[in-house]
């Protein structure tokens, strides 16, 4: 399984965490939204470390390219995590209207940023860094510890 592949299963993995936290919101059962949710940013935060502190710098290093898609895509988990906040905030408040509102939001950007991932930098990644895959998975499998 190279790069592209497997990060793409973690994106379908954190998708299916997203719905079960946004269902739950939309029929005001917090006490499964707040479980579901918890989820799912634990699994974006392993998911977007992965990337921050083990494949982008990797890439980087080995291409030379320090901005463009790893920097737009460090840009784009920053946002992603300002919408985080405000979901849990809108959902300690139990405010479905906000949590729905900042949950739309966030399933565009994180459709428009998957989609840059997997069509493009992953691509480039699987071409570059080819005999590291299989210690990608070992490292990201050892991130579900922390």
């Amino acid at each position: 399984m190279n790069i592209k592949q497997f990060m793409a299963q973690d994106h379908r993995d954190c998708d299916l965490l997203f719905a079960k936290a946004e269902n739950a919101a939309a029929n005001d059962d917090w006490t499964a939204a707040s479980h579901a949710f918890t989820e799912f940013v634990h699994a974006m935060e392993r998911h977007l470390g992965v990337e921050e502190q083990e494949l982008f710098p990797a890439f980087e290093e080995e291409t030379g390219i320090l901005t463009g898609p790893t920097e737009m895509m460090r840009m784009e988990h920053e946002q992603m995590r300002t919408l985080f906040a405000e979901m849990k905030e809108a959902m300690e408040q139990q405010n479905s209207d906000d949590y729905l509102g900042a949950a739309e939001t966030l399933l565009i950007m994180m459709q428009q940023h998957n989609m840059k991932e997997e069509q493009i930098l992953y691509n480039m990644m699987d071409q570059r860094l080819p005999d590291e895959v299989n210690d990608w998975q070992k490292k990201f499998k050892g991130w579900n510890k922390k």
